[in-house]
């Protein structure tokens, strides 16, 4: 990789080896809206475009990617990247599928680490021990709630069971070692990992961190509230209670109005007060953490301590005392301990897939020896150590950026000349016969929008885009149909302010099970396991979204609006402006030609859903 200053052009170790010559830079229009979907998942303005293209200045595309890692946009985009990874959602899943109240925290907190450039170090410490570090402190607190976003099935008040308790402590030692180690360590909870060295014991030994962590949310709310909250809460369920017993003795319609009276109970118990979702030790119920004969509860082995996994730390590594004080810090400082490689090449692999579509190690989630090898070593290894301790300087800097630099890693990729690269190379055919799935990076890799990309780029270019920032999330409407199908249809109660709907994905309510359905037409991942690369699949399903659904026709009438305050009647104009909004360029010949015909018989709205529907503003290039 060249990034023009005075780096070793490591790329001519891979695409040159292979007899390929990487094709030629793009050309500014194409420059901007790559970049700007990438760091901030929005398109560019027809403004910024034109100010890019103008800009003479050597440095120009220098201080683009500065704008564009300054704006608020950039924490939003990366930090979906964040959430698919820890798997984030505002409700427990399973049957009962609860919601948590302030689990949105944990989303606003990510938003902003990112937009903070928060050292990458400190990020992972205070998720994984946040409560440990200062407990008096909300953000850390807040940060800690990582360990409470896996999965949690509720069984009729009995959480503390042993099963349900290894649960909790598996999700928990499960998502540490597969977010920030790259692992696949749930492998040896049955048995020895077949791969990796990872011993079931040694999994125990790892769960046994978290022995003393439990669930606490902390009631931000007055004691007047709390108390009136309680009253209606405790009145409620004490009715619910009486009917469910009455209900063991009734059949056929008495039971069916019974059951239609528990459910409009059930939907009158008042939203849960506002809270901070985290974690906490009592020691008083720390779990005796046993080495599980094929995980089963009810067949223990000997009880083990907290003691980090022989593979991926260096040095000795002893089995720590049960009742070690803030046993979750001393696992999060040996992650990132410098001497432990493995935490900083997880995350340049990471942020290097979500540039490019894939890793330098494309299983991103597993660098075990079941994993992908990676297909530029050397750089792999190079990125790393510029996360950790950055040697690099960037024009207009005095001094290398601090280190565990998330926006460092990012310089360094996107001002290099492998990101710069145009996707059409002047001698496809060779590239394809050596490098098919392009692995040497011998051209710039086409990528679809996502599903988040697609409804925000359709709201900023209709010009109802909110972009108000952080807070509660957002429920808008879905079909009856969906809602019927949960546990409670008070589950689902739609914002009342009709512009908060208009707000980014990323604000919308998350909801295990009820996914909203554009967004997984659009490859929106289930938030039941660790997402580390999303699908990019292309169905009917998407064409009928994009056509017929309510959510593109509703902002297809908007666009089709701001064209004709814009734009007036004129259709060339129309036409253009369509464009430069939605492709971030002018229409071709042949495109201005089709769709000024296509405008004499249709109406404007239908042209606005026929742009939607475009390559050039479903795709970057």
């Amino acid at each position: 990789m060249n990034t023009g200053r005075n780096l070793r052009p490591v790329r001519r170790s891979s695409a040159e080896r292979e007899g390929l010559s990487p094709a030629p830079e793009a050309d500014r229009a194409t420059l901007i809206r790559r970049i700007t979907f990438d760091l901030l998942g929005l398109p560019p303005t027809p403004a910024e475009v034109d100010a890019f293209q103008n800009d003479k200045s050597p440095d120009a595309y220098e201080k683009l990617v500065e704008r564009l890692l300054a704006s608020p946009r950039y924490g939003e985009k990366w930090g979906r990247h964040w959430l698919d990874l820890v798997r984030y959602s505002e409700t427990e899943g399973f049957e009962y599928d609860r919601s948590r109240s302030g689990a949105w925290r944990y989303r606003d907190y990510v938003i902003d680490a990112f937009n903070t450039d928060k050292p990458y170090d400190r990020f992972v410490l205070e998720q994984i021990a946040g409560d440990e570090l200062s407990p008096e402190i909300d953000e850390l607190k807040i940060a800690a709630g990582f360990n409470r976003l896996g999965p949690v099935r509720r069984n009729a008040g009995n959480q503390e069971l042993a099963f349900s308790r290894n649960e909790v402590l598996t999700e928990m030692a499960d998502a540490t070692g597969t977010v920030f180690l790259g692992l696949t360590v749930a492998c040896a909870r049955c048995h020895d990992h077949k791969f990796d060295g990872i011993a079931i014991s040694d999994y125990y030994s790892f769960q046994a961190f978290w022995a003393a962590a439990h669930e606490h949310d902390i009631v931000k709310a007055s004691a007047v509230e709390q108390a009136a909250w309680k009253a209606k809460t405790d009145k409620l369920q004490a009715e619910m209670k009486k009917l469910q017993k009455s209900m063991a003795n009734l059949t056929g319609d008495a039971l069916t109005q019974a059951e239609v009276k528990l459910k409009e109970l059930e939907a009158s118990l008042p939203p849960p007060l506002p809270a901070v979702s985290t974690v906490r030790n009592v020691v008083t119920e720390r779990t005796p953490v046993h080495v599980l004969k094929r995980g089963n509860t009810d067949r223990k082995g000997p009880q083990v301590g907290p003691k980090l996994l022989e593979i991926g730390f260096r040095g000795k590594v002893a089995e720590l005392p049960a009742d070690t004080a803030n046993p979750r810090t001393i696992l999060a400082r040996a992650i990132v301990n410098p001497e432990n490689p493995l935490a900083a090449r997880v995350m340049v692999n990471r942020s290097w897939q979500w540039h490019f579509g894939a890793g330098i190690v494309d299983t991103a989630n597993d660098f075990g020896i079941n994993g992908g090898r990676p297909s530029h070593p050397e750089l792999l290894d190079w990125l790393a150590s510029e996360l950790v301790e950055p040697s690099v300087k960037h024009q207009g800097a005095n001094a290398p950026h601090s280190p565990w630099s998330i926006k460092h890693i990012h310089r360094l990729i996107v001002l290099s000349s492998t990101y710069r690269q145009a996707t059409r190379h002047p001698d496809p055919k060779a590239g394809a016969l050596k490098d098919p799935s392009d692995r040497a990076l011998w051209h710039f890799p086409r990528r679809r929008l996502t599903a988040e990309e697609v409804r925000d780029a359709m709201l900023m270019v209709s010009g109802r885009l909110n972009l108000k920032t952080g807070g509660p999330s957002v429920v808008v409407p879905v079909d009856n149909d969906l809602v019927r199908l949960l546990y409670a249809p008070s589950q689902w109660t739609v914002t009342p302010d009709r512009k908060e709907h208009d707000r980014r994905a990323i604000y919308l309510f998350a909801k295990r099970n009820l996914r909203l359905p554009f967004m997984e037409a659009f490859d929106q991942p289930d938030a039941a396991t660790s997402c580390s690369r999303r699908e990019s699949s292309t169905h009917a399903l998407q064409s009928l979204e994009l056509l017929n659904g309510t959510l593109s026709n509703d902002f297809a009438e908007a666009f089709a609006g701001r064209l004709r305050r814009e734009a007036g009647a004129d259709h060339v104009a129309q036409v253009e402006l369509a464009y430069r909004l939605a492709a971030g360029r002018s229409p071709i010949a042949k495109e201005k030609e089709l769709a000024v015909a296509f405008l004499k018989t249709q109406s404007l709205k239908e042209f606005a859903l026929a742009v939607f529907n475009l390559n050039a503003f479903l795709y970057v290039n």
